[in-house]
């Protein structure tokens, strides 16, 4: 099925949509869960689908590496080799291109890595990138782009955003698989002047979608959300807006008031991992030893399997005890509360109250996730 996206309603900025894709539709502001390595980490693809999960993402750099792109195709797609017959995103590899950076030889031509896994040259061109994608059939591919760290200079953001104009072309030019969306990525740092000077570029080339990347890489969040609204305000208002990885719960929130539909993050399960669950009251320490004699829920109104069925005391001991599955279900009660509050957010939407939740939010996260 060609990619297509339906702005169905708006309240204020913020939007509520739908994308379909070659493997079901989704229902957006939509929350991917991340899964850099073909698989969210340590859960299943029927766990992803109990906490509503509609879609997942996969990395380009990594799985080029391990196990290949070209094995992934040969034994079916990534669809296939993980399991996952929902809708899944690839970035490029380009964010590999400022985390790590310090292992790095880049100009107009590729980025050139060292593996973290042998220390092998790994060339990422962004023809190598799209073929990459390609070979992994995700729905939606992301063009190779620069990302420029939050304190860099003024002269080296515009050469980013000239360098991830110049990819982007490339990248569009090779492209040919017609069951994939290729978006296109904003690029710019906080410099709003320069953020929507990309965008206009990027719309010049009619992509399917729109990624603004280059957020939560060191600048507070009152700067990120300075630049994000005036960023998605220069976007087509007819395509799909992805913000790529952010954020906190309170993060989402003002980005979907500031007309963003996608999101991607580590957080859920990198909090899941480290004993730390989000909560519609915030963040809950599982190691606390208040929790040792608590026989109640993490949230009495949540309907995951790990609130359904566990109680606050376990997860302490799991934790305490060092037992694996104590992060198994701290991640997959995190990514059911990022499903949830992105149903809550559409829904706030669909019936014209999303300003209320959003102030309703401010006032319960604000002072712990507002930095």
């Amino acid at each position: 099925m060609t990619f297509r996206f339906d702005l169905l309603q708006t309240d204020g900025k913020a939007r509520r949509g739908r994308l379909y894709t070659a493997h079901g539709s989704v229902e957006t502001p939509v929350f991917m869960a991340v899964g850099t390595q073909a698989t969210v980490k340590g859960l299943t693809p029927q766990q992803l689908l109990d906490a509503q999960v509609q879609m997942v993402l996969g990395n380009t750099y990594h799985l080029a590496l391990r196990p290949g792109d070209e094995l992934i195709a040969e034994l079916g797609g990534l669809h296939k080799f993980m399991n996952w017959q929902r809708p899944i995103l690839t970035d490029s590899g380009g964010y590999q291109v400022f985390s790590l950076a310090h292992n790095l030889k880049i100009d107009d031509n590729a980025a050139v890595f060292r593996s973290h896994i042998d220390g092998a040259l790994f060339e990422l061109t962004p023809e190598r990138a799209v073929r990459i994608q390609e070979n992994l059939g995700s729905d939606i591919a992301m063009c190779l782009d620069e990302c420029p760290p939050a304190n860099a200079k003024p002269d080296v953001r515009r050469e980013a955003v000239r360098r991830t104009l110049h990819w982007a072309e490339r990248c569009r030019m090779t492209h040919r698989r017609d069951d994939q969306a290729l978006f296109a990525i904003v690029q710019g740092g906080t410099d709003v002047a320069l953020r929507i000077e990309c965008a206009q570029a990027l719309t010049k080339l009619d992509f399917p979608g729109y990624a603004l990347g280059g957020f939560s890489v060191g600048e507070s969040t009152q700067a990120m959300l300075d630049a994000l609204e005036p960023s998605a305000d220069a976007l087509p208002v007819d395509k799909p807006r992805y913000l790529m990885g952010v954020g906190t719960p309170l993060d989402l929130v003002l980005a979907v008031a500031r007309g963003i539909d996608m999101f991607d993050c580590v957080l859920p399960t990198r909090n899941g991992r480290n004993a730390s669950a989000f909560t519609n009251a915030g963040s809950i320490r599982l190691r606390n030893a208040i929790h040792k004699r608590d026989s109640a829920p993490l949230e009495s109104d949540c309907p995951c399997p790990t609130c359904a069925n566990y109680s606050r005391a376990y997860l302490h001991h799991l934790f305490l005890a060092d037992e694996m599955l104590g992060p198994t279900l701290l991640s997959l009660h995190n990514v059911a509360f990022y499903s949830r509050l992105m149903g809550q957010m559409r829904e706030a939407i669909s019936e014209g109250r999303f300003a209320s939740f959003c102030a309703d939010c401010l006032v319960r996260w604000g002072g712990e996730y507002l930095r």
